[in-house]
């Protein structure tokens, strides 16, 4: 049964047009919730009402749940990137899709699916398309992030038409040091970092994302971590001043009186106030992953979740 205060979700993406919030998640098609003050959710139905055909003729094991979405406002429309995958491996898409406006009663309201963006295949790319992030650098070109496991998160520069590679992705962040990653793994290795999300704040790029173990209930054990550098591609060093690339991350939140675990953040600046949302595996509701939503402050140059 839908809870509209605590509704399980998981993956969180989030975006705001004229008073509503539309929250963005993994499910069939791309699950929508909508709110007007953060607090009390309803559902709105999905983008997809059947899974795009490309996805489900070049990868095995597609067939219309979608993950990992990412939702962000280019010009005059919306764009949002979806992950086609299967549990642990890395033959994944990541696809793109747009819309004029994110309000479902408006004649303008309609995804236009733009097919894929980039693709990895077992046993030839070392990293996983899954979990996209779209940010626009302070020069206005666009980039693309992602990554779960194997190689960790990468960073790939666009054409402007958010959609075309416009160079090779770089790895940008790791869990484990380079010597230790196990690479050209069919499932995935131990590697484990994932839900890469960057923002722009007073001269840094912050880099968001999760450790260790989703999708396990009580036994999750993810954690939100954040490092920062003044170029988009890095390095990004934690608040030791340690890199991203060789393991590090300066925790943001992890295990709770409420939660097992905490991850696949996004973060966003709502009319000047920052807002923090995720995914958390509540004790009290045998592991269920419900919807995380946190006020975002900063000191030092640093974010923390305010209480």
């Amino acid at each position: 049964m839908f809870d509209p205060q605590r509704p399980s979700v998981h993956d969180p993406v989030m975006a705001k047009e004229d008073s509503t919030y539309y929250l963005f998640m993994t499910g069939m098609g791309v699950g929508v919730l909508s709110s007007n003050d953060l607090e009390h959710w309803k559902q709105a139905g999905s983008v997809f009402s059947t899974p795009p055909q490309w996805a489900i003729d070049s990868v095995s094991g597609y067939r219309g749940h979608t993950w990992a979405p990412d939702i962000a406002r280019v010009g005059d429309q919306w764009v949002l990137y979806y992950s086609c995958s299967s549990f642990g491996v890395n033959n994944s898409a990541i696809g793109m899709a747009t819309t004029k406006t994110l309000n479902p009663n408006s004649p303008e309201h309609a995804w236009t699916d733009h097919g894929m963006v980039v693709r990895s295949h077992t046993g030839q790319e070392d990293w996983n398309a899954i979990d996209p992030n779209l940010i626009i650098d302070q020069q206005g070109k666009p980039w693309l992030t992602w990554g779960s496991f194997w190689d960790g998160i990468q960073l790939m520069p666009l054409e402007e038409d958010l959609k075309t590679p416009a160079g090779e992705p770089k790895t940008i962040a790791r869990r484990q040091k380079p010597s230790k990653v196990k690479h050209g793994t069919k499932k995935a290795n131990d590697n484990a970092i994932e839900a890469p999300f960057i923002v722009f704040r007073d001269g840094y790029y912050y880099l968001f994302a999760s450790h260790d173990l989703c999708c396990k209930g009580l036994n999750s054990t993810y954690k939100t971590v954040v490092g920062r550098s003044k170029d988009i591609q890095g390095p990004y060093l934690d608040k030791q001043g340690e890199p991203m690339l060789r393991g590090a991350g300066t925790l943001l939140i992890g295990e709770t009186d409420e939660y097992a675990g905490v991850g696949h953040c996004a973060v966003y600046e709502f009319d000047g106030e920052w807002v923090f949302i995720a995914h958390g595996y509540a004790k009290d509701r045998q592991g269920q992953s419900q919807l995380v939503v946190r006020h975002l402050a900063w000191q030092d140059g640093w974010p923390y979740l305010a209480e």
